[in-house]
């Protein structure tokens, strides 16, 4: 179960505050404004949490379609810079954003996700291929089959926020989970092959679990998976104990289905 520490959840707690500043129309507070009214109310809730539950409740913040259970009464700010929100205007405003609709481009993509080779997801898969057309296909995948990665793993959650495309202080990792032991599991995919430079990147999400999430003592593994590991991703990663690669195998089988008798 989620968890959820206070006696409403956050999202409620977030209408409270709205509730209690009685915004102007068209009056902007800032991310700090929201995280200090929260340190001061429920000060176990982690600011990282705040930060997510604004983007959620932004009607025009594409990352709000990363968090789970997006519902019509979340609809409550519009995001007008970074760090600076209103109130919506549901007579002014354009149509909040709740689905994601064939055709629309990934969401924050950058060149630093990118492998060697690899043009973003917009390649057409070979005929007989063996790997996902999309990270995000595999990602997907993972999200709901993540026992089969290891057994005992599943999606980390608290408080409505899940650990998919984690928001990372403004980077997201993958997947982040935990396992049956309660270690923090950092997973980092790559649809085709893994590179050395992804080490860096895992490395630099690991550190921020265990710097804004991780319990003291709480151990965080990281794990890389792709359809084929390279040489310099095996090497980089041999004296690291923390870090384990792990190669998919997709398997698609058509059979021809025999006709009825006439």
């Amino acid at each position: 179960m989620p968890r959820q520490i206070y006696h409403k959840p956050v999202r409620e707690l977030l209408r409270d505050m709205l509730a209690e500043w009685n915004l102007k129309p068209g009056q902007v507070f800032t991310t700090q404004r929201a995280v200090d009214w929260f340190a001061d109310r429920y000060p176990k809730l982690r600011h990282t949490g705040i930060r997510a539950h604004l983007t959620m409740a932004s009607v025009n913040d594409p990352n709000r379609l990363h968090y789970s259970e997006l519902k019509e009464s979340d609809d409550l700010l519009f995001k007008i810079a970074s760090g600076q929100y209103r109130r919506y205007e549901a007579d002014k405003d354009p149509s909040p954003i709740h689905e994601r609709f064939a055709g629309d481009v990934a969401l924050e993509e950058s060149s630093e996700e990118l492998d060697d080779g690899e043009s973003g997801g917009f390649n057409e898969a070979a005929p007989g291929s063996s790997e996902f057309l999309l990270e995000r296909d595999l990602q997907l995948y993972l999200e709901k089959n993540l026992e089969c990665i290891e057994m005992g793993l599943k999606l980390y959650e608290d408080d409505g926020i899940r650990g998919f495309e984690f928001d990372a202080g403004g980077r997201r990792i993958d997947l982040l989970a935990l396992d049956r032991s309660g270690s923090f599991v950092v997973i980092e995919l790559k649809v085709s092959k893994g590179y050395d430079r992804v080490v860096g990147q895992l490395l630099r999400y690991m550190n921020w679990v265990r710097r804004e999430l991780a319990e003291p003592g709480q151990r965080v593994r990281g794990i890389i998976i792709c359809r084929a590991m390279s040489e310099d991703l095996r090497l980089a990663c041999a004296s690291l104990p923390d870090v384990e690669l792990r190669e998919y195998r997709l398997s698609v089988t058509v059979t021809e289905v025999p006709a009825l008798a006439r």
